[in-house]
């Protein structure tokens, strides 16, 4: 079927289509009518076939004496113009015509799909540093912004159809994108601090503050959907005396915050050594009197038993004596007494018994005493993990870290005495933690039969 054909009681069909490669909104005419050339141009016969591609909606709006109506028909469609898919059309096209009488509407045709791409470029204006609020410096903004259309009542509602300029709406739209722009980048160095001669390096940063300003007011102004923002350059007057200037002012604070800094980290780090000293001095004395204790109580013990054996053998000499005495129990007449022999006999040997006893017992702890090792030294090291010291830690809990993995034999380690950092590999006392056991031997042959 052609653009035009013949309707069965002898009208003219027409073949209702968008035919245009990049469009936002497209007004359709019958071929060989011009804008506002005749009455024709927005007659159409009902029952004319309509082709809508995907991605595309066909508007057709009525001029009613309460104003407009529209008919929305959303793409894919291929058919006739039918009351079951024309709402409003039903209720203006009488059945009294057969359907085959004309009726007036303008048909409009919305791109959905395609992403419009909108080059923009702000010329130079003047950006102000809050250190220097009344010295201007030229900066220009170039770039890019992608838009489409999803909401389109809200479009139809804010843009006039009717002899739609894509070239103008364009122009609108970049008219407010250059205010807006401006707008955003003059407050960056006070809102977000950042200073006029280092905006180039926060530019992803910047784009980010204008997209989201932008966002909701394109979108309200002109009922599409901002998709993108991109800057593509932050363009600074470089040769403006009052950037060089900034520029001076800039390199000037930057160096005095280094500065500032360093001292900080130095002062931090002295601090730290000293308050690190003075925890291993502590240390050191709490170990010192722990060992002088433990030699104290050692040496008060071994005294305490010399003392014990000394008393014991007072009270035998005491004992003997009394044996003695006891051979002249009950003889008067200074005459040996047996009965008093006896006695003593047995008292004697029971006390050689027990002295006997005793200085086994005596001599067994004395041996024990002088068996006893002295206490093992708590010596502990610091250790450095990643340019950080830790510690410090006993040789068991360093034991325990190389088993983990925590320490080995490239880790740094400082003990007091020391005269500096050395790798524990390299320390005797440690060398032993990082041995690797030998093989085991294998199980012995069995026995001879």
């Amino acid at each position: 079927m052609g653009l035009f054909s013949r309707g069965k009681n002898g009208g003219m069909m027409n073949v209702i289509r968008c035919d245009e490669e990049e469009y936002i909104v497209w007004k359709w005419r019958p071929e060989g009518q011009d804008v506002n050339s005749t009455s024709r141009e927005n007659s159409i016969r009902y029952g004319s076939s309509l082709r809508v591609k995907d991605g595309e909606m066909a508007v057709f709006v009525y001029k009613q004496k309460g104003g407009q109506t529209q008919d929305f028909i959303m793409g894919p469609y291929d058919d006739t113009i039918k009351t079951a898919n024309f709402p409003v059309l039903s209720s203006i096209v009488g059945m009294a015509f057969g359907g085959e009488s004309p009726f007036q509407a303008e048909v409009y045709f919305i791109n959905l799909q395609s992403n419009n791409q909108l080059r923009f470029g702000v010329p130079f204006f003047d950006v102000f540093d809050p250190r220097l609020p009344d010295h201007g410096v030229p900066m220009a903004v170039r770039g890019t912004m992608t838009f489409n259309i999803t909401d389109y009542l809200n479009f139809i509602k804010l843009n006039r159809l009717v002899d739609f300029n894509q070239d103008q709406f364009m122009k609108q739209i970049k008219d407010a994108l250059t205010k807006y722009v401006k707008g955003v980048v003059l407050n960056v160095p006070r809102e977000m601090g950042i200073p006029v001669v280092q905006m180039e390096t926060q530019i992803l940063n910047i784009n980010a503050k204008i997209e989201a300003f932008l966002k909701p007011r394109i979108e309200g102004d002109f009922g599409v959907n901002l998709k993108a923002f991109d800057i593509g350059a932050l363009e600074i007057d470089k040769d403006s005396p009052y950037y060089k200037e900034l520029r001076h002012l800039t390199a000037e604070n930057t160096g005095k915050t280094m500065d500032a800094q360093t001292d900080t980290n130095i002062k931090n780090l002295q601090d730290t050594q000293q308050i690190n000293a003075a925890n291993m001095e502590e240390t050191l004395r709490i170990q010192r009197e722990e060992m002088q204790r433990a030699q104290r109580l050692q040496t008060e013990t071994n005294f305490m038993g010399a003392f014990g054996m000394e008393q014991q053998a007072e009270i035998l000499k005491t004992g003997a004596q009394s044996l003695g005495q006891m051979g002249n129990m009950g003889g008067g007449g200074g005459g040996t007494n047996p009965a008093g022999m006896m006695t003593g006999m047995m008292v004697g040997g029971s006390l050689g018994q027990q002295m006997a006893g005793m200085m086994q017992n005596m001599g067994q702890h004395m041996q024990n005493a002088m068996n006893t090792p002295p206490p093992v030294p708590n010596v502990q090291y610091y250790i450095s993990f990643n340019g950080a010291q830790a510690g410090p830690f006993t040789i068991p809990k360093l034991t325990e870290m190389v088993q983990s993995g925590q320490m080995t034999a490239q880790t740094y380690v400082w003990k007091q005495g020391m005269a500096n950092w050395e790798l524990a590999g390299n320390v005797q006392e440690l060398a032993a933690l990082f041995t690797t056991p030998g093989n085991t031997p294998p199980p012995p042959p069995p026995p001879n039969i």
